[in-house]
């Protein structure tokens, strides 16, 4: 017994040892474990305002229609927030969980990814960026040089740069657990190399996304959430002001995730994909953008030499049914769903999304789950 009370006393003191050695972003980790729809209240965060608001109308038979309970029962095993169906630009139905509501807001996690692929589009439209084919090293000193200076902007947004980012969720040690944890997202993107041919390769990767966050703060020479607000928020008429979580207090935006808002207000982002880069009839961002965006990249392949069927530009996108849908998604079952056929917008956000994938090697089958049961609603 004493034995062991002293490899018990021995294993705690190293492993004390340890997390005091340990970098910070480690004990950030350490400490919070996994991501959470609320992870806003533990970073620094800046304000993407909104302006004048532009309130959803409401359908005729506003929540008339319900889920039928076999699918209720399915959608609440995934720990839902708030489920949100546009149609005809109303609100026809809504529900949300817990203690969220419509103003409540909730990590969109990579859905951010999709955000920042609009604020590209519009910086083009603008002429800040010449072109998607321009040069990353045109605004990125460090991508100058070779492996780096083949990059363009068209293979980061197609996910296809052949960077060296290791997109590992569960290893505490990988880049994009120091990118959520850390405080110094420009140390991370600097360094990276080109190991394999742009262009060739689609390879799902979240820093892609941040450097061309990078990119946008150079182009415009303004921080990603004031060009957000001004270009994207305001001109959406979003009632509520967004978060942005940043690296550090008056840092750089975590841009491939953590754009905070409610489902209200995201579906704004849906609605305007469904109106080809407008909304109120105002244009936001060009048809031409847009189109781009939500067509796959079928000259790209996976690991599995799959066809790319199932992404654009940042975008993802739903073959089913005989329905083509583009959406954004998240980690913990984020979603915006554009359904065209249907003149409609579905927003899901919540704790959880399906760990299996037996319909489509890339998509989640709550996906599936989802467009459906939005479809009951619909139909």
């Amino acid at each position: 017994m004493k034995k062991l009370f002293v490899v018990l006393i021995t294993f705690a003191v190293l492993a004390g040892g340890a997390y005091l050695l340990s970098p910070d972003y480690l004990k950030t980790a350490l400490e919070y474990r996994t991501p959470d729809i609320d992870d806003y209240k533990i970073f620094e965060n800046r304000t993407i305002k909104a302006g004048n608001y532009i309130p959803w109308g409401k359908a005729n038979d506003y929540n008339k229609k319900e889920f039928s309970n076999e699918t209720l029962n399915r959608l609440e095993e995934y720990d839902p927030v708030a489920f949100l169906i546009i149609q005809d630009k109303k609100i026809k139905y809504e529900r949300y969980w817990e203690s969220y509501n419509e103003n409540s807001l909730s990590n969109s996690f990579s859905m951010a990814k999709s955000i920042i692929s609009l604020l590209i589009g519009i910086a083009v439209d603008e002429g800040k960026i010449q072109s998607l084919d321009q040069k990353v090293g045109d605004f990125i000193p460090e991508y100058k040089n070779p492996p780096n200076d083949v990059l363009t902007i068209r293979n980061l947004l197609s996910m296809s740069s052949g960077l060296d980012w290791d997109e590992a969720y569960s290893s505490p040690f990988s880049v994009t657990t120091k990118a959520y944890y850390g405080d110094d997202l420009f140390s991370l993107i600097k360094d990276l190399k080109v190991v394999e041919k742009p262009g060739v390769k689609w390879k799902y990767l979240s820093g892609n996304t941040q450097v061309l966050a990078f990119i946008l703060k150079n182009a415009t020479g303004m921080n990603v959430s004031d060009y957000a607000s001004e270009k994207l928020w305001k001109p959406l008429g979003a009632k509520n002001d967004a978060l942005w979580c940043l690296d550090k207090k008056d840092g750089m935006e975590k841009a491939y995730c953590c754009f905070n808002s409610n489902a209200r207000d995201f579906a704004r982002i849906g609605q305007m994909i469904l109106d080809k880069g407008k909304f109120d009839d105002v244009e936001i961002i060009s048809k031409k953008y847009i189109d781009q965006a939500i067509k796959p990249v079928t000259e790209l392949v996976t690991d599995r030499g799959q066809i790319v069927d199932f992404y654009g530009l940042q975008f993802w996108i739903l073959q089913h049914k005989g329905y083509k849908i583009p959406f954004a998604r998240g980690i913990l079952g984020q979603y915006i769903f554009v359904i065209p056929e249907k003149n409609a917008v579905v927003v899901r956000l919540g704790h959880k999304r399906s760990d299996k994938r037996s319909f489509h090697a890339e998509i989640p089958d709550d996906v599936y789950l989802i467009v459906d049961a939005a479809m009951e609603i619909l139909d």
